[in-house]
């Protein structure tokens, strides 16, 4: 019914292994953040902030394409509107956040 002094500091052992056990199981699911955070995670916001920034920059006789797919150039811009030519005459007024590409005035496509 008494424990032994032997017995005990084998109890204490054991419970700093399983300790240390538990830490190392983690450490997996760690690594696996830290990756996905770097390859995934990082380059996204990066890309959202550069786009956001070329939006808010957009000028007239930007080429620009919409989230609708819509690709023309910039004829006026508001503060939360922008106004494209799609066609000859033909001009179309749409929100700026929905902007998915700003190409600068004379910029090449990039399949020339």
């Amino acid at each position: 019914m008494f424990a032994t002094p032997a017995y005990a500091q084998a109890a204490g052992a054991a419970s700093d292994a399983g300790a240390a056990g538990s830490i190392l199981s983690f450490a997996p699911l760690v690594l696996i953040f830290v990756a996905f955070y770097f390859l995934m995670i990082r380059p996204q916001s990066k890309r959202m902030k550069e786009l956001q920034a070329s939006v808010a920059a957009v000028k007239k006789g930007d080429e620009v394409t919409t989230a609708g797919g819509i690709v023309g150039k910039v004829t006026k811009v508001e503060d939360l509107i922008v106004e494209i030519e799609i066609a000859t005459g033909v001009k179309v007024k749409v929100v700026k956040s929905t902007l998915a590409a700003v190409a600068p005035r004379g910029a090449k496509p990039a399949n020339d």
